[in-house]
């Protein structure tokens, strides 16, 4: 596995879920890590073998600066920024509130655009790296979560053109985040609880849903000396994908005519 002793990363939404993992991984690796969410989680610390903790709303440019700003004032530069922090409840889009939608599109898209522009220029003089964390969602329907869907394929466009832009200093790439375990995941409610979660498994090639580890460990590579000729990359990391829905179809036909 990658070291990344005396480097400083910076992890979005790094305190639960998928960011968590990313974040626990870094320090693993012998990282400085500094996580950001809007509410700070009951074991923030300030360092102390964990991730410090900066509270900032990523959708907001003022805190977004004041986050930069902070990073830098601890550790003195930046090596690495996960844009992790994302998310969206489903949602019926022909009644949904233009409100709603736009503060999906700004948490999904802006915002990992607003942190990356003003991380640049410790990014630059580091020679560092941006790993953002996209979804199967932005190339595949999206039903239910649209507006999420539409901006995790604006971040996987964005990656391809800031890493052309940015290179040779800064290296931009993107990891396509399939359907995803996690202890903060309400199973009931994303996957059908564990009955669906079975169905779900049973489909994918892996056999199995992904888990944090699975993404923080793409992150480690993409981030380190071992992908230095890869920028404006999208890593799928997704067991080998979902299955095209048409061969459940199929299987049901084939059954309801081996009962005839």
């Amino acid at each position: 596995m990658a070291r990344f002793d005396d480097k400083v990363v910076l992890v979005t939404g790094g305190t639960r879920g998928i960011g968590r993992g990313i974040a626990d991984a870094f320090l693993k690796s012998g990282a400085r890590v500094f996580s950001c969410a809007r509410n700070a989680p009951a074991n923030a610390s300030a360092g102390k073998g964990g991730a410090e903790f900066v509270q900032a709303d990523v959708r907001d440019a003022g805190q977004v600066g004041e986050l930069i700003e902070t990073v830098l004032g601890r550790a003195g530069r930046i090596d690495v920024l996960v844009n992790n922090a994302g998310g969206s409840p489903a949602v019926d889009a022909a009644t949904v509130s233009p409100r709603f939608t736009e503060a999906i599109i700004r948490l999904n898209l802006l915002a990992p655009l607003l942190v990356s522009q003003q991380a640049y220029p410790a990014l630059k003089e580091s020679r560092g790296s941006i790993v953002n964390i996209a979804s199967v969602s932005g190339i595949r329907p999206s039903p239910g979560t649209v507006a999420y869907g539409a901006a995790k394929a604006g971040l996987l466009s964005a990656t391809v053109s800031l890493a052309q832009e940015w290179g040779p200093e800064v290296r931009v790439n993107a990891i396509v985040a399939g359907l995803i375990k996690t202890a903060s995941d309400a199973a009931d409610e994303h996957y059908g609880g564990s009955a669906g979660i079975e169905k779900i498994e049973s489909r994918l090639p892996a056999r199995r849903m992904g888990t944090a580890e699975d993404i923080a460990d793409a992150c480690l590579y993409l981030a380190s000396d071992a992908a230095a000729y890869v920028s404006g990359a999208a890593l799928e990391v997704f067991g080998g994908g979902e299955p095209p829905s048409f061969l459940s179809f199929v299987e049901d036909a084939l059954k309801d005519r081996s009962r005839q």
